[in-house]
């Protein structure tokens, strides 16, 4: 049986375009052109997706499509909408987004684009249910380890939307695996065989956005004397990681939002569109839902960037998955510098499990591998060789901070920084990593209070 779509726009010449296309692609198609019509054919035609436009009359406020997007949901909420709208009317699709439609495609489409998006859906929303049960082919999971339910859910999730082209927002503490989450997503998908492309936005300076992502023709600007090739250049036809992506600057989100919209950018020095056709994968460990309604990320991006979320919860929200990770970070230091395994006291995994372990999945992993290897002449591990390398960061009560009214809260920042910069020679990465921060954060910091440095990474 096909799979039946309706088609919902009062342009009789869209709707012919549009079931010729879906047609072609194998799908049952049914265009109504008057919103009075929608819900009686919905319930006659039961479609599983319905294309639907928002603007049925010289009014081009959206508000008709939105009106019949709330009857749909309430009435029909097993039906997937995709609203399709003028780049005019964006901001109304992401209230429609908001009230539950799938997605949104801008006029005029792309047909690849538009099909890819049906398809993502369609798979999402009837893929069956795996048993979460990690098989031995299925090597591009080998690393996720965890048997908790919460791991099982987002394993699950994972085969479930790897095979699709929709966009991911995967969220969670940092250190908590989102990268690894990215990669297992790109080897279990179609586009495995083509490039996977990571890109840490947070360590990306604003000047340097458009010619990274972009690249630039020879002689673009001062210091081009080459030409290079962009990140979406380079994962065309895979897949591009965008991590940290709640520190990209709003000057440059729209400049992200209009190719992932568009499916095209130019290379700097170019007056040549190119087309992308990638995968976008994005991960952050900020909220982006409040970022939008403070404004300091833009709402139709984060629509744009998650029709689907895994959010990853933090070790402490899955301790039962502790002695697991232990033995698997115990077998690959001793495999990767050829070692005898040990063997670990019992407790070591009850008195691990009691940990806060703040830096999450990263900072077990480091605990094990620092123990493993100042201690790998010992055949049995204990409690007291953990506890003796547990490198635990002071915490804020064991700081001693200057009497109230005698430093401003922006000198001991200016303050801070200095001394960070000192002690980590100048390293713009590690003295970030060292204060809690991004690099893109520190920059600004370094603009802000006009503090001298020799970059280095």
């Amino acid at each position: 049986m096909k799979i039946k779509i309706l088609i919902l726009d009062d342009d009789r010449a869209v709707c012919s375009s549009l079931k010729l296309l879906l047609k072609k692609k194998g799908y049952e198609t049914k265009a109504i052109h008057h919103p009075s019509l929608a819900l009686e054919t919905l319930e006659a035609y039961n479609p599983a997706l319905i294309l639907l436009d928002m603007n049925f009359t010289i009014d081009t406020s959206g508000k008709q499509g939105l009106s019949i997007l709330k009857k749909i949901v309430q009435g029909f909420p097993q039906t997937s909408v995709i609203l399709m709208t003028g780049w005019a009317t964006v901001q109304l699709a992401v209230e429609g987004m908001k009230l539950g439609a799938k997605d949104f495609l801008a006029k005029p489409w792309d047909n690849q684009h538009l099909i890819e998006s049906i398809e993502s859906i369609l798979q999402l929303h009837s893929y069956p249910k795996s048993s979460a049960t990690v098989q031995e082919e299925d090597f591009s999971l080998d690393n996720i380890i965890g048997s908790s339910e919460k791991m099982k859910q987002i394993i699950d999730m994972v085969q479930r939307v790897a095979k699709t082209n929709a966009s991911v927002l995967i969220t969670g503490e940092s250190g908590t695996g989102k990268e690894m989450i990215s990669e297992a997503i790109h080897e279990l998908s179609n586009r495995h065989q083509n490039e996977f492309v990571k890109v840490n936005l947070g360590g990306l300076s604003s000047t340097l956005f458009e010619s990274e992502m972009f690249g630039h023709k020879k002689g673009a600007f001062t210091g081009a004397v080459t030409e290079r090739m962009g990140r979406f250049e380079k994962a065309n036809g895979g897949t591009i990681f965008l991590d940290e992506i709640g520190e990209l600057p709003l000057e440059n989100q729209v400049k992200l939002l209009r190719v992932l919209q568009e499916k095209t950018y130019e290379p700097l020095g170019s007056s040549h569109s190119k087309k992308t056709d990638v995968r976008v994968i994005s991960a952050t460990n900020k909220n982006l839902q409040n970022m939008s309604i403070e404004g300091t990320f833009r709402e139709d991006l984060y629509y744009r960037i998650n029709l689907i979320t895994i959010h990853i919860p933090a070790l402490k929200e899955r301790k039962e998955d502790i002695p697991l990770l232990v033995d698997h970070f115990v077998q690959s230091t001793c495999r990767a510098y050829d070692i005898p395994t040990p063997i670990l006291d019992d407790r070591c995994y009850q008195w691990l499990k009691s940990q806060e372990f703040p830096g999450n999945i990263r900072q077990l992993k480091n605990m094990v591998e620092r123990t493993i290897l100042l201690h790998m002449n010992e055949r049995l591990i204990s409690i007291k060789h953990f506890q003796d390398n547990s490198t635990e960061p002071q915490t804020s009560s064991n700081i001693t901070l200057p009497d109230v009214g005698k430093v401003t809260l922006e000198e001991l920042e200016i303050n801070m920084i200095r001394k960070a910069l000192n002690f980590h020679n100048q390293s713009i990465s590690k003295t970030a990593k060292a204060l809690g921060i991004t690099r893109s954060s520190l920059y600004r910091r370094l603009e802000k209070y006009n503090i001298d440095h020799e970059s280095q990474n």
